[in-house]
């Protein structure tokens, strides 16, 4: 008699995030292991000894900015402390690193933003970003240098053959990566974590450096996307909206016979409100990012976001140029080789 598989029973982990919360349960009850809630114990005790001066500093802080000639690096050296102390009184709760790690930080908390920043600059992401923008030359070719200030993440729908068309699920897009032209028919989901709590204002631009150039035999810049003056803070939702009303996304559309496009994304920090005209589709090829930002005043170098991925054509970029771009689409390739006999091969071998 044949024995039945048993099959485990598939589990789920519950969704945690801040619409989702859940509250952080102590790993052990109280006195099972009395070194864990002596460790507490020490913890509270330091967070609260670390308020108290906190209360000392503040009153210093504002008694400083009350004086007839304040003192500004006084007061900046005061504040940094202030804020200093208020992470270190909470940073070493266990509850506070537990939610951080799942999804439902608070950053209009001082200490949720400090550990977000860090994760995202310590542990890999940001490692990953540069990595492939300096690795695919993005920088130079697009931007001469590039310091992100922030984490900016692209969800696009996730490429399945095999799966039935149904609501496409989005996934996010780890930087460099290759996607199918069929994914980007229609702007990404752009999420952000911010870590400045005032509000400040970015301009939204995508561009592919890779068109071919055949008058100058060399390459030139399509700006797919773009959208001036988008107010972001560390209390803005993380789901950047409203970012599709300026000059609109064009989808990806690498040319046939073409290596891989690197479709950059880059969120670039404003002085204050520009007025930017939209930018007709027939002004989009041969677009200069340099010469735009030169205009703006726009420093990649001073903070801002970035991302980026690669694309090659396949069939479903011809329906682009078809029904969105409405041109004739152009196909590349490498110049045939000159045949250095073709004088001769009508020729006969042997003369009698």
């Amino acid at each position: 008699m044949r024995k039945r598989r048993v099959r485990p029973l598939k589990t789920r982990r519950p969704k945690i995030s801040l619409e989702h919360q859940r509250e952080w349960n102590r790993p052990l009850a109280f006195g099972v292991l009395p070194a864990f809630d002596e460790a507490l114990k020490f913890i509270k005790a330091d967070s609260a000894a670390l308020k108290l001066e906190m209360q000392g500093v503040q009153a210093l802080l504002e008694a400083a900015r009350k004086a007839p000639e304040p003192d500004i690096k006084a007061i900046m050296e005061m504040g940094e402390k202030l804020r200093y102390l208020e992470i270190q009184s909470e940073i070493n709760f266990p509850e506070v690193q537990w939610k951080c790690a799942n999804g439902m930080a608070d950053l209009s908390k001082a200490v949720d933003r400090y550990i977000i920043e860090q994760r995202w600059r310590k542990e890999g992401a940001l490692d990953l970003l540069m990595e492939r923008i300096h690795q695919m030359h993005v920088v130079p070719d697009v931007v001469p240098d590039l310091h992100p200030s922030f984490d900016l993440r692209v969800t696009f729908p996730e490429h399945n053959e095999k799966q039935a068309p149904t609501k496409p699920r989005y996934g996010f897009v780890e930087p460099g990566t290759y996607l199918v032209p069929e994914q980007t028919l229609e702007p990404p989901k752009l999420y952000k974590d911010v870590f400045h709590t005032e509000e400040r204002l970015y301009t939204l631009i995508m561009v592919d450096p890779d068109v071919p150039d055949e008058t100058n035999n060399a390459f030139q810049s399509f700006l797919h996307w773009l959208q001036p003056n988008i107010p972001l803070s560390a209390t803005s939702p993380a789901l950047i909206s409203n970012i599709n009303s300026h000059s609109q996304y064009i989808p990806p559309h690498p040319q046939k016979g073409t290596g891989y496009h690197r479709y950059t994304v880059l969120l670039l920090p404003q002085k204050s409100h520009i007025n930017v005209p939209i930018i007709e589709m027939n002004q989009r090829l041969g677009f200069s990012l340099r010469e735009f930002m030169a205009k703006y005043d726009l420093n990649p170098t001073i903070g801002g976001g970035a991302h980026m991925w690669r694309q090659v054509w396949d069939p479903v970029v011809s329906g682009i140029y078809r029904d969105v771009l409405k041109s004739e689409e152009p196909m590349f390739g490498k110049p045939p080789k000159p045949d250095r006999y073709a004088d001769v091969k009508g020729k006969n071998r042997y003369m009698l």
